[in-house]
């Protein structure tokens, strides 16, 4: 197996591949010498290489674990290597547009592509991160197309089970619809939230008084800014509509405080706590992105 990138994702990947002997052997691109080692000394590989042909020839499964924007060229160079019938997924946040570019790549190359996305992740960045339980009752969505070869989707979905992850099947727009609401939208909340009361404007004092709430709320604005970069271009069209419809009901709160109505604010804090609850109690809300 040839993991494409050993960061947070593809090494946490590698490390529950290893510990559950679920392959004979995880060879890892990188970037810098510097990652080679790291990769060995975490334990994520068995063998780490900035050489990506070398990582890829003869692999039966190729997960790319790098930026969106950086899958296609990888794709591109490799497809001359690449073992006739070898499976090729990923670990993006978006799929629609990385489904329709890798898929004909890898047709072209005699191989098949199917998009992945486990949710999960967190705000540490790198293979020092990586934990081999990282994936344990996570959510990973699997998004084939009326193209899709069955035994490799049959062989992804292996993956993400084998590495306790629950595989959720979904049309790669669906996919990306719903993932623009319940994981990029918080994110650009929290980025936002952090730029208005930590801007360079702020008053000295405001950081003293910044505690748990808004450390929870904005955890999640040290994540790779070149990965969220990467998803708000390649899932524009999404994004845009659920930051229109979230303006639109923070504006309805603001009406609701502009008037001190105290039933209409207390039904609606109370109807967020219930859902949050209710969604939290079904076992929801275990994996981070």
């Amino acid at each position: 197996m040839s993991l494409i990138g050993v960061g947070l994702l593809g090494g946490s990947l590698g490390l529950a591949l290893r510990r559950r002997n679920l392959s004979k052997c995880v060879v890892g691109f990188v970037r810098r010498t510097g990652s080679v080692r790291e990769c060995m000394k975490v334990g994520s590989v068995d063998k780490a290489t900035l050489d990506l042909e070398e990582a890829v020839f003869d692999a039966d499964l190729i997960v790319l674990c790098t930026p969106i924007a950086q899958m296609r060229p990888l794709v591109e160079q490799m497809r001359n290597v690449i073992k006739a019938g070898a499976v090729l997924t990923d670990v993006g946040s978006v799929k629609a547009s990385v489904v329709r570019d890798l898929e004909p790549l890898a047709a072209r190359a005699g191989s098949s592509f199917i998009g992945s996305h486990p949710m999960a992740g967190g705000e540490r960045m790198g293979v020092a991160a990586a934990r081999a339980d990282l994936f344990e009752q996570a959510v990973c969505a699997v998004t084939p197309t009326r193209r899709s070869n069955a035994a490799a989707l049959e062989k992804v979905e292996k993956l993400w089970k084998s590495i306790g992850c629950r595989v959720l099947r979904l049309e790669p727009d669906l996919h990306d619809a719903l993932v623009s609401r319940s994981s990029h939208l918080p994110h650009f909340l929290a980025a936002t939230l952090v730029h208005r009361v930590l801007g360079a404007k702020a008053p000295k004092s405001q950081a003293a008084l910044c505690a748990n709430g808004f450390r929870d709320s904005t955890r999640i604005a040290s994540g790779s800014p070149e990965m969220w970069r990467d998803i708000a271009v390649a899932n524009r069209t999404h994004i845009r509509k659920a930051l229109s419809l979230l303006i639109g009901d923070l504006q309805k709160v603001q009406r609701l405080i502009d008037k001190g109505d105290v039933r209409s604010i207390e039904r609606f804090l109370t109807e967020a706590k219930s859902r949050r609850d209710q969604w939290q109690s079904l076992g929801s809300g275990k994996s981070e992105e």
